[in-house]
């Protein structure tokens, strides 16, 4: 008899990381772990190594930003150098309708296609971080520099 099903976003996650050459390493957690303080406690890491994936809106287009647990996002910064017009918070609806994934639970990969993604130079500093992998529950870890390479990510300064 196996354990309870995965959830489809999860097993996205799972085959998105393996299909691009990084190793499998989600985590199913007994408890919803929806925030960076709370997976950080979980984890028993540093919230600073916590990579929130954050959805924004950028006239319609969705934008990925990889970010530090520890730091907000200054949108008018991105936005600045990106040179783009005004960038917005996604709705939950945006969100779910560009990743197959809910706010709270979003990864940087196993997207139905795409996205834009930064990723916060910020995170260098640390050599494990943990991302979410498609829901409440589950995390991965993953090195800096195997995230900006399976994310084809543009490193930049977010904050």
């Amino acid at each position: 008899m196996s354990g309870p099903a995965i959830p489809e976003p999860v097993a996205n996650v799972k085959r998105a990381l393996t299909s691009l050459g990084a190793e499998d390493t989600v985590t199913v957690f007994d408890s919803k772990v929806p925030t960076a303080a709370a997976a950080a406690a979980a984890l028993g890491c540093d919230v600073a190594a916590i990579t929130n994936s954050l959805v924004f809106d950028v006239g319609g287009v969705p934008l990925l930003i990889l970010a530090s647990g520890a730091a907000r996002v200054d949108t008018l910064l991105v936005a600045r150098q990106l040179g783009t017009g005004r960038i917005r918070r996604a709705t939950p609806d945006f969100v779910l309708q560009h990743t197959g994934q809910e706010v709270g639970g979003v990864a940087p990969v196993g997207h139905p296609e795409k996205i834009k993604t930064l990723l916060d130079e910020s995170l260098k500093t640390h050599k494990l971080l943990w991302a979410g992998a498609g829901d409440h529950n589950s995390m991965f870890s993953i090195s800096y520099k195997e995230l900006k390479k399976i994310t084809a990510a543009e490193e930049m300064p977010v904050r």
